[in-house]
């Protein structure tokens, strides 16, 4: 591969994307007409690709035919507006590529595979896991690299030999390892999205493609306004634009609960679609949630 230009990083699946959430009606099933309406207003709101079936989405925690389903439901809802990309990974490679298959016959632009868990494999094993899927699917692939959940690393020399693979076009970065993020950056052509959303501008600044935000289903104008300061040559404001939002991200992010807890925490109490979260995972107390809306006023009203 030839050495990136950071000033035209490639955009396979948009810039500002948001990690959206499964809304779950009251009873526990997969409340479709709400992700529909979440997902119009996430889009109607800046974002241009939406990851269903993620961490953020509780995908351990659907089915197989749920995520199908939400797949088919946020389509119908945002239509080409923006690209859908779906959570496949699994930490069995059969399972995978069988998801990988349905979520293309659902309607996806493109996958998330998350390193398999759990298994702990050897970067050869990584490395031919992901191959596998991507020589089975026809839709494009996002890496997602997310050691502090799965236990593995996919490494950056095995993330620039995978970048040769034609359908391995990105990579959802949450290793916190900034180093290895701009040394893939340098060596490939691979759309480099910030998985953290600390890390949104920042990687953005040194030839990053964008950002898979969970904090987007709450602030997703606030968060891509920070993109499109830095685009108009506005670094300064951009800055400002990133550190305002900082204040939520360390309270929905860095507070000890999930992100998918502390978004239907904050979405609940606005009023819009969420629900609850499905066990093992457990809602955030009365005191959490005032203040997070506390923090996210402050934020909007400021």
């Amino acid at each position: 591969m030839t050495t990136a230009d950071a000033s035209a990083a490639p955009l396979p699946f948009g810039r500002a994307l948001c990690a959206m959430i499964t809304p779950f009606t009251e009873a526990g099933s997969v409340d479709l007409d709400g992700a529909r309406r979440l997902a119009a207003r996430l889009v109607d709101e800046g974002c241009d690709g939406l990851v269903l079936s993620g961490t953020t989405g509780e995908s351990p925690t659907t089915t197989d035919a749920e995520k199908s389903e939400l797949i088919r439901a946020v389509r119908e809802a945002v239509g080409e507006r923006a690209s859908i990309v779906a959570g496949v990974g699994t930490f069995d490679t059969r399972h995978t590529v069988e998801l990988a298959l349905a979520a293309e016959k659902a309607g996806a632009d493109g996958l998330l595979v998350v390193a398999p868990y759990y298994s702990k494999p050897p970067q050869d094993a990584v490395e031919a896991h992901f191959r596998e899927i991507a020589d089975a699917a026809g839709l494009p692939l996002a890496l997602y690299d997310i050691p502090g959940r799965t236990g593995t690393r996919v490494e950056p020399e095995t993330l620039i030999r995978l970048a040769e693979h034609p359908r391995i076009v990105a990579v959802k970065d949450c290793s916190y390892d900034f180093l290895g993020a701009q040394k893939v950056l340098a060596r490939t052509g691979l759309a480099y999205y910030a998985g953290c959303d600390e890390h949104n501008l920042a990687l953005y600044a040194v030839g990053g493609t964008g950002y898979v935000s969970t904090v987007a289903n709450v602030i997703p104008r606030q968060l891509r306004a920070a993109l499109d300061a830095f685009d108009a040559g506005d670094t300064a404001g951009a800055a400002r634009l990133q550190q305002r939002a900082t204040p939520l991200i360390e309270a929905m992010m860095s507070a000890g609960l999930p992100g998918a807890v502390t978004a239907k925490a904050l979405l609940g109490g606005l009023g819009l679609p969420a629900g609850p979260v499905r066990a093992p995972l457990r809602p955030a107390d009365r005191e959490t949630v005032d203040g997070l809306l506390t923090v996210y006023e402050e934020l909007v009203t400021g």
